[in-house]
C-alpha cells in the first residue's frame, strides 16, 4: 500500500470509529470524514459528489414522503385493532401478529417510522391485556428491522444493491431461476416468530371478552386514507415496472410522491391532509445527509483502489472453497453489524463482492448472504440498528424505568440467532451450494 492508500484507510477508519462510538453526531462525523478526504487530496469535491448515488437518495426521500402521509391516515392503528381481533384475545399471538405487521409495513416504510406508527396503538393493547411493554415494543422493533431487505423499497441496503449490482424490483422475489430475498426472508420471519412464541409468549392467559377492553380505532378521514393508499401502491407498482418504463427508480418514486402532494393540495379541506411543509419537516434529513456522506466515504476507498485490493486478498478463499467463503462472510457479518452501523459495512462489501465478480467469482449468492446477514445481525444491539434505540426508548418511557442491557439481550440474542441461523440454512441450500458444486 502506498501513502495515499494508508491515508485514505486512516481517515475512513477514524470516521467509522467516531460514528460507531457516537462521541460526535454520526452525520456530522461522516460529513467531516468526507471533507477530510477532499482536503487530504484523496479525491476532489467533484469526485465526492459523483460517488453519491442520487438515484438512491431520490428513492429514500420520495418513499419517506409518502410514508409520512401514510402514517397519518389512521390505517396502522386500524390494522393493529384488527390484529387484536384476529388474535382471539390471546396475548402471545397478538404480539406475534403485531410483529409480523411491523415487518410487512417495513418492506415499504422506513423501520423507525414503522415503530413510531405501531407503538402508539400497540401500547394500549398491551396495557389492556396486561402484557409488559418491553417485550411487545422490542418485538415490534425487531420486526420493523427485519423485512426492510425483502424488497427494493423499504431500506437502504437493497437500494445500494440496485446501485452497485443493478438488482431490479423482481430480482428480490425471483432471480436466476430460484427464490431470492422476499420468499427467503418471509420464510425465515415466520419460523423465527413461531420459535419466539415458544420462547417467551406461550401460555399467556386469554382474554375471552375483547369487547370489554374498550379499544377501537377508526380511520378519521376515509377519503384521505384511500388516496394515500392508492398513490402508495401505484408508486410501488410503477417502480416494479421500471425496466419497461425506462426511467430511474428515483424519478419514478419522486413522480409518485410529488403527484400525491399535488392531489392532496388541490383537494384541500376535503381530505384534511397535513401540509407539504409539515410533512417535509418531518423527514429524517439527518439520516439522508448521513447516507450521502456514506457513499462519498466508500467512494474514497474505491478511488484509491483499496476495495480492489481487499477483493484480491479474499479471492483465494472463494476460489478454493466457495461454500466456506460464503459461510465466513455471513457469520463474520452477523456480529459485526450488531455492533456497528450496518449500512457502511454493507456498502463497503457490496463493492468488494462486485470486484470479486469481475475477478471471476460468482457474486450473486454472496450479495444475498451479505444483505441478509447485515440486516438480521443488526437486531443484536441498538448500536447496529438505530430503530431499536427508538423502540427501547419507547418501552422505557412506558414502563418508567431503565431497561438493563441484560434484559434487552435476553430478547435480542435469541431473536438474532434464530433468524440468522434459519436464513443461513435457506441461503446455503438455495443459493450458495448450487454455485459451489
Amino acid at each position: 500500500m502506498d501513502a495515499a492508500q494508508w491515508l485514505t484507510l486512516g481517515i475512513f477508519t477514524i470516521t467509522i470509529l467516531i460514528v460507531v462510538s457516537n462521541v460526535v453526531d454520526s452525520t456530522l462525523a461522516a460529513l467531516i470524514g468526507v471533507a477530510a478526504m477532499v482536503w487530504a487530496g484523496v479525491m476532489t469535491e467533484t469526485d465526492a459528489f459523483g460517488y453519491v448515488d442520487w438515484n438512491v437518495m431520490a428513492i429514500l426521500v420520495a418513499i419517506w414522503l409518502i410514508a409520512g402521509y401514510f402514517g397519518k391516515t389512521g390505517v396502522p392503528s386500524w390494522l393493529s385493532v384488527q390484529a387484536l381481533r384476529l388474535s382471539g384475545g390471546r396475548p402471545g399471538l397478538l404480539v406475534l401478529i403485531l410483529t409480523f405487521l411491523a415487518g410487512m409495513i417495513s418492506m415499504f416504510v422506513d423501520n423507525v417510522v414503522t415503530i413510531l406508527m405501531m407503538a402508539p396503538v400497540a401500547l394500549p393493547l398491551a396495557r389492556a391485556m396486561k402484557l409488559a411493554a418491553t417485550p411487545v415494543i422490542l418485538m415490534i422493533g425487531f420486526g420493523a428491522n427485519f423485512m426492510g431487505t425483502a424488497l427494493i423499497i423499504g431500506d437502504l441496503p437493497p437500494q445500494m444493491l440496485h446501485s452497485v449490482a443493478g438488482a431490479e424490483f423482481f430480482d428480490f422475489i425471483w432471480q436466476h431461476g430460484r427464490p431470492s430475498s422476499f420468499p427467503i426472508l418471509m420464510a425465515t420471519f415466520v419460523l423465527t416468530l413461531a420459535a419466539m412464541y415458544a420462547y417467551g409468549f406461550r401460555g399467556r392467559a386469554r382474554v375471552t371478552d375483547i369487547g370489554s377492553l374498550g379499544i377501537d380505532a377508526r380511520i378519521p378521514n376515509p377519503l384521505f386514507a384511500a388516496i394515500v393508499l392508492l398513490w402508495f401502491f401505484g408508486t410501488v407498482i410503477a417502480m416494479s415496472m421500471r425496466q419497461w418504463i425506462g426511467m430511474k427508480l428515483g424519478f419514478i418514486a419522486l413522480s409518485g410522491a410529488l403527484s400525491l402532494v399535488l392531489v392532496l393540495h388541490f383537494l384541500g379541506a376535503r381530505v384534511k391532509a397535513p401540509s407539504f411543509e409539515e410533512t417535509l419537516q418531518e423527514l429524517d434529513w439527518r439520516a439522508i445527509f448521513f447516507y450521502i456522506a456514506l457513499f462519498a466515504l466508500v467512494g474514497g476507498l474505491e478511488k484509491t483502489h483499496l476495495l480492489e485490493m481487499l477483493a484480491t486478498a479474499m479471492k483465494p478463499l472463494f476460489a478454493q472453497n466457495y461454500a466456506l467463503g460464503a459461510t465466513v462472510l455471513y457469520w463474520v457479518t452477523v456480529p459485526i453489524v450488531g455492533l456497528v452501523e450496518h449500512d457502511a459495512y454493507i456498502l463497503t462489501f457490496l463493492y468488494t463482492i462486485r470486484d470479486l465478480g469481475q475477478a471471476g467469482i460468482e457474486p450473486w449468492p454472496l450479495y444475498w448472504m451479505l444483505l441478509w446477514a447485515g440486516t438480521l445481525g443488526s437486531n443484536l444491539t441498538v448500536a447496529g440498528a438505530p430503530a431499536l434505540y427508538v423502540a427501547l426508548t419507547l418501552a422505557e418511557r412506558e414502563e418508567d424505568r431503565k431497561i438493563s442491557l441484560r434484559e434487552f439481550l435476553s430478547w435480542s440474542i435469541p431473536f438474532t440467532l434464530l433468524c440468522a441461523g434459519v436464513c443461513y440454512a435457506l441461503g446455503m441450500l438455495i443459493w450458495v451450494l448450487p454455485y459451489a458444486n
